[in-house]
């Protein structure tokens, strides 16, 4: 089906509708009895790591209950943004999970602490298995502003906790849902408690996912579509040998195939040369093979590498909860072990700017971890509190890299034939790494008024290196090139986070609070960069951050309306910032590469929610986020191929006399923003329900708004995205059974999300002697051009079915 264009104003009516007739659909778990009570059930959530009602925890908090999940068919843990205005996870090549918050945002490419650090059953993971697979879910919380006290890691811009549901121990209890899609994806899930007494239970579940993932074909590999295939199971056993005690041990299996395109826009481009593979190889003339592609728009969703891109993922996660009531107090355990194995393959060359030519590389990622964390905490509601706790974590596995490197030497004149200096390089990057904190904390609780405060120390200790072997050896060395200097390898970091709250409570039905925090992450070391360069490129500075909040929570009209408002600012000594493809001149050879580098920074915002029950079968949601995060007048690596002291890629790759850092790299001096993302953001939901007699038809809608906004780091103008999913379906009255029709992205709007700057290009050498656009020749040669730029594009519309089953 073609997709049909909308004007503005009719997005905007659309939007206005959702506002008029909002619904509940987030953060709402309710049994049928609750659903016809007069007020809104209670959430409950563990951001501070007690069971708290979400009205008077003293911090912005989203949350999605697996209930939620299942019934807005999110099968995409990066679907979650949806509900949480100002979060965005996203994944633009198919390897790199990136989750901004607040406009903080982070590339795994840079090795350090992700900005948000995610958690699955309250122990760190990495985003790439904990994103793969979401299935049987007791709830998802979106914890805004530093963590730096309550769990393990110190992140910046918040965390997200994902928790699995546990066995039942007193009843036989499950769930089965079946999805297709009328393009190709398809999601089948379920999971069973098994009560053996009501001391032992257990709990089993699994998920088969399958999906075209950006829905991208490749023009150059036959017309073959991106896909993937996820397989997982989980398998939870409770023990409950008394009321004080409670033991929860799961293990985890995850499978994950996936192959995802690189989609290009642009005219393409016929290069001067194609790759002949014969001999060592050469580029000739290019006089047969055509142009690297055919013009190709955003709507042809299509690319041009002649290589592939393929994620695999197999991970196993084993994890021990318990808790034990020691009467003035509670001792906690958690722990777990998680082995992933990542293999990536891809095509570096994904413009195609040398037909017949593939830039491979293999990357083999070992993701080795044992995690262990004790907590005492007082069981006291009222007077002094208290709780101490201690944190453990090693992360070990040599990252393997295998990649050609092969330099393209250029003639200036295209009639002769230029030459390929054919080498493969094989990469090392051992990753040794272990954390150990202390924390303690101290409040006080009397009537209306609650104070806490505590401290967390840590220990860092890691190792970063790379050795480079480099085939065929180099005939001064053939030992492995040393990719940082032994002085940077070591680091042994003591840093001390924590924060403080105070609330207060006016009435049961308003409350009020403020809140400082303070973070840390460790600086880096590169490990892809060129050997040589200056040590203000290959290692950053740790970064350092100061956040204060204030916010009030509440409900009217007899708990039928609920409500938050959240204002906050916050400052970054040091910001760890990643900025790809810059251009690098290196004292043994130019290329372009992925750089860290520091930078002082600030983000301020406001967060509001707005949530309840119109009538009994009429609930609404609705919550908008604006925030400002910008770096602070910074100077920071950026392409300054015509040196006017602002990011370009017009002309030949050089640094910027005027601005670079020890003759390395050009800086460029910025107060832009931290991440590509605008400023506003607002979410709706709605579901209404018509009750009859043992059916129940219902209407359920999400809304999400992103306006348009301009990034002055790759020079584009964002267009707004208005995304609006839309079901209805029949359910029985025991709520037993369900089947409805979907639509994803109803309006069918197909929206850049992330572009590159400049075309994707390949770098070459030109021969000494020549001269090159009127200068004479200093080796580095014209690049290139593919004629396309790279780009991530919002997916477009999807029918869909789903039928589920409870019992």
């Amino acid at each position: 089906m073609k997709g049909f264009e909308i004007s503005r104003t009719a997005l905007w009516l659309s939007g206005a509708a959702m506002l008029a007739l909002p619904v509940a659909a987030f953060a709402q778990d309710r049994s049928a009895a609750d659903a016809d009570s007069a007020s809104t059930a209670e959430i409950i959530v563990t951001a501070t790591r007690q069971n708290e009602s979400l009205q008077a925890v003293p911090m912005a908090v989203n949350v999605a209950t697996g209930e939620k999940l299942q019934q807005l068919k999110i099968f995409d843990a990066k679907d979650i943004q949806q509900l949480a205005p100002g979060l965005e996870m996203t994944n633009t090549s198919g390897r790199n999970n990136t989750t901004t918050l607040r406009g903080i945002s982070f590339d795994p490419d840079q090795g350090s602490a992700p900005a948000v650090q995610v958690y699955l059953n309250e122990i760190p993971t990495d985003a790439q298995t904990a994103y793969t697979a979401i299935y049987d879910i007791q709830q998802v919380e979106v914890l805004r502003g530093p963590q730096g006290l309550l769990r393990g890691l110190s992140a910046p811009a918040g965390s997200i906790t994902i928790t699995t549901r546990k066995p039942n121990f007193d009843k036989v209890e499950g769930f089965a849902q079946a999805t297709a899609t009328d393009r190709g994806g398809y999601n089948v899930q379920g999971g069973v408690s098994l009560p053996f007494s009501d001391t032992l239970a257990l709990r089993v579940a699994g998920v088969v996912d399958g999906n075209r993932v950006n829905f991208v074909r490749d023009i150059n590999r036959n017309g073959q579509r991106s896909y993937s295939r996820t397989e997982s199971a989980r398998a939870t056993l409770g023990w409950k040998p008394s009321p004080d005690f409670t033991a929860y041990l799961t293990y985890q299996y995850l499978t994950a195939d996936t192959l995802q395109f690189q989609q290009v826009v642009g005219d393409g481009n016929t290069p001067l040369y194609s790759f002949v593979p014969y001999g060592l190889g050469a580029l000739v003339p290019d006089t047969d093979s055509g142009r690297s592609g055919p013009t190709l728009g955003v709507k042809d969703r299509a690319a041009v590498q002649e290589g592939d891109f393929r994620n695999q993922n197999e991970t196993h996660i084993v994890n021990l909860q318990f808790d034990w009531n020691l009467g003035p107090a509670t001792l906690s355990f958690v722990g777990a072990h998680q082995f992933s194995k990542l293999l990536q393959s891809r095509d570096l060359d994904a413009g195609n700017a040398v037909p017949g030519y593939i830039a491979t590389s293999g990357i083999v990622i070992p993701y080795l971890t044992n995690t262990a964390e004790v907590r005492l905490h007082s069981n006291n509601t009222q007077g002094l509190t208290w709780g101490i706790g201690a944190f453990y974590q090693r992360l070990t596995g040599d990252v393997v890299v295998d990649q050609r490197q092969d330099t393209f030497i250029a003639p200036v004149n295209p009639a002769i034939p230029t030459s390929v200096d054919a080498r493969s390089a094989h990469i090392v990057v051992p990753t040794n790494a272990t954390v150990w904190s202390f924390n303690g904390n101290l409040g006080y609780k009397t009537g209306k008024l609650s104070i806490e405060g505590g401290l967390r120390y840590t220990i860092n200790q890691g190792i970063t290196k790379t050795d480079v072997y480099l085939t065929p050896e180099l005939a001064t060395s053939p030992n492995p090139i040393v990719g940082i200097p032994p002085e940077y390898q070591r680091h042994v970091r003591h840093p001390i986070t924590g924060g403080a709250t105070i609330d207060y409570a006016f009435s049961p039905q308003f409350n009020a609070y403020a809140s400082y925090g303070h973070s840390y992450r460790d600086g880096v070391a590169a490990v892809a960069l060129p050997a040589g360069i200056s040590p203000d490129i290959l290692v950053t500075k740790p970064e350092k951050t100061d956040s204060y909040e204030v916010g009030i929570k509440g409900s009217v009209f007899d708990r039928r309306i609920n409500y938050s408002v959240a204002a906050f600012y916050q400052t970054f000594k040091n910001f760890l910032g990643r900025f790809d493809g810059i251009f690098i001149d290196g004292p043994f050879n130019d290329t372009q590469a992925g750089l860290n580098f520091n930078g002082d920074a600030k983000s301020k915002g406001v967060e509001a929610t707005l949530d309840g029950k119109l009538t009994d079968n009429w609930s609404f949601g609705v919550a908008g986020s604006y925030v400002r995060a910008r770096w602070s007048n910074a100077m920071l690596p950026c392409n300054d191929y015509a040196h006017t002291g602002i990011p370009n890629a017009n002309g030949t790759p050089s640094v910027n006399p005027g601005s670079n850092l020890n003759g390395n790299i050009s800086l460029c001096r910025t107060s832009t923003r931290l991440a590509d993302v605008p400023d506003f953001s607002l979410t709706a939901n709605t579901e209404i329900r018509f009750p009859m007699a043992t059916v129940t038809p219902f209407i359920r809608a999400l809304f999400t708004y992103r306006p348009a906004f301009y990034s002055d780091r790759i020079q584009y103008n964002y267009q707004s995205r208005e995304l609006l999913n839309l079901f209805a379906g029949i359910r029985t009255a025991d709520e037993r059974f369900e089947i409805d029709l979907f639509a994803r992205n109803l309006l069918n709007q197909q929206r850049i999300s992330n572009i590159s700057l400049g075309n994707a290009v390949q770098s070459s050498f030109c021969q000494p002697g020549y001269f090159l656009d009127g200068s004479k020749c200093n080796g580095q040669g014209a690049p290139m051009d593919s004629g396309y730029r790279l780009v991530n594009v919002t997916n477009p519309r999807e029918f869909g079915i789903t039928v589920s089953a409870k019992w």
